[in-house]
Parts: C-alpha cells; structure tokens; sequence
C-alpha cells in the first residue's frame, strides 16, 4: 500500500477528548505511556460483546487496563504479561500473599533523597526486595521511568523532590485493593507474543495489545522503557489471529498502513494527558463499532 493513502488517518480527529485526570487510578505504577485514559473506551469495548473468559495483555507495563478489568469485573481472568523483570516483580508481589508487606513497606517508609538513593543503589534478588526498588525507583525517577540512564527528581512539585510523588497511603491502597481480586489474576514475566499467540482460535478471550512504539524508526519506546524491541510485523500477524483485539498505536503512517495490510479497522483517537497536552494515537481492531 503506498504510503500516499496514510495521511487520510489524520483528517479524523472530531471525537471527544478523554481527560487523564477524570479516569480512576488503579496502578500503583507512574507509568510513561501509560493507558488510563482508554478505561472509559476498554468498558465500551467489552460492554459491547459477550463477557470474555480471559482478558490478556501481552505488554503489561504500569498495568492500568489490567487493573481495570479485574478490579471492575470485566472479565472472569485476566492474564499480564511483562517482559521486564523489575516491572512483572511488581505486580507478582501485589497478586500475592506478600502483597500486605509490599504495602507496609510503603507506609512505614521515610522517604528522603538518601533513604531513596540507599535503595536504588542495592540490587536485590528476593521478589518482593526487587518489587519495593522498583516501587521506590518509579515514585522517585523523572516521568516514572525506569530505564536505564532515568534520572531522579530534584526539585520536583513545588520544590518536594523525591516527596513529589510519593502517596504512601494511596498507593498501599490500590495495592490492597488488588491483592483482592488476586484469585483473577495471572502474571507472567517474559515475551508477550508467544502467549498471546496461545490464544489464537479462542472465541472466549479479548487481547488489549499496547506495544513499544518503536515501529518506523520512533524513539520514545527505546527511551522510556528496559525492553523496547518488538517484532511489529510478527505482532499484527499474531493479532490478527485472534477473535477479539483492541491494539493502540502511535498515529504514524506506518502503522496505519501495517493495520490495513492485516485486514484491521482503523480509528485516530484523542486524549489529555497529565500535562494536559492533546496527544494523539491509533485504535485498531477487527471490529470498532463500539467506538463512540
């Protein structure tokens, strides 16, 4: 397809724009890319055909999607999966029996710039150990970035520092409110295709696919997160397979024109983020319908 027709995509951008700041918070994760705002679009979504038996992300990353289906109810299992072994000690920890010491680890910690900087410069091996540096990593680190050469704020909210984003209360909150729908649960720690792949043929299962945006030459996944290197094309092949799938991309021609080529609807989408920037993305599936 050549790429003169990709341009059509970005003529379409009269929908409403979905507020950050007015979606519930479930994750626990200060997430770079992060999906909140696609909550009100995923209940739509689901809302719109029979109840699916399990609800896989493939890249699970600050889990927001994930959360929302089990904590709301949407799905009788969900299955994460995170290739980044920091990230998937996370929510391992939060979906199980050690996620009330996680939370009180949270709560008794005094946050300063040398207790945080004492923890980040360990290297634990024990789950939860690697759960609560990585925790203490995210609140801390600019943007929430977790990759390597991420540095960690200074001055931060109104001269806070590392305080800036600290909720002690908050987050052991959403972590008890998940360790509640543990038994929904599953995580996997590794590659994302192949399990996805898994569950090619099942007309019980609903695929939320929030990849890397490192297609066409982007930059921002190889920046922002440990494990940035996708196979795009593999990937929309994969999804393809599947019964139900919703994918979110970033709006290039590239990945409009791999969407077409797979046979999949396309629909540009709008949304404000934390910074109350509009930032633009691609939603694609087999059936967007739902779509308001």
């Amino acid at each position: 397809m050549p790429t003169a027709q990709a341009p059509l995509l970005f003529s379409d951008l009269t929908h409403p724009v979905v507020n950050v700041a007015q979606v519930p918070q479930y994750s626990p994760f200060r997430y770079p890319g992060g999906k909140s705002w696609f909550v009100p679009r995923l209940r739509q979504w689901l809302a719109s055909r029979e109840r699916p038996a399990v609800f896989v992300e493939p890249f699970a990353g600050g889990g927001s999607i994930s959360c929302a289906v089990a904590l709301e109810g949407l799905a009788d299992r969900v299955v994460m999966v995170e290739l980044d072994d920091r990230v998937a000690a996370v929510w391992q920890t939060i979906f199980s029996e050690q996620a009330e010491m996680l939370a009180q680890r949270i709560l008794s910690f005094d946050m300063t710039a040398e207790a945080a900087a004492e923890i980040l410069a360990s290297d634990p091996t024990d789950l939860l150990e690697v759960a609560w540096r990585t925790v203490v990593q995210n609140r801390v680190s600019r943007g929430g970035i977790i990759a390597p050469g991420s540095g960690v704020l200074k001055q931060g909210e109104n001269g806070k520092g590392v305080l800036s984003r600290w909720y002690p209360d908050t987050l052991a909150r959403r972590i008890r409110a998940l360790n509640a729908v543990r038994e929904r649960v599953t995580v996997i720690c590794g590659d994302g295709l192949p399990v996805l792949a898994q569950y090619i043929g099942r007309r019980d299962v609903s695929a939320f696919v929030d990849p890397p945006y490192t297609a066409g030459g982007k930059r921002a996944g190889r920046r922002l997160y440990m494990h940035s290197v996708v196979d795009h094309p593999q990937l929309f092949q994969i999804a393809a397979a599947l019964n139900d799938v919703v994918m979110t991309y970033d709006l290039s021609p590239e990945i409009f024109i791999m969407a077409k080529q797979n046979s999949f609807q396309v629909k540009p989408i709008r949304m404000k983020n934390t910074h109350h920037t509009i930032v633009h993305e691609l939603l694609i599936g087999h059936d967007l319908s739902w779509e308001y």
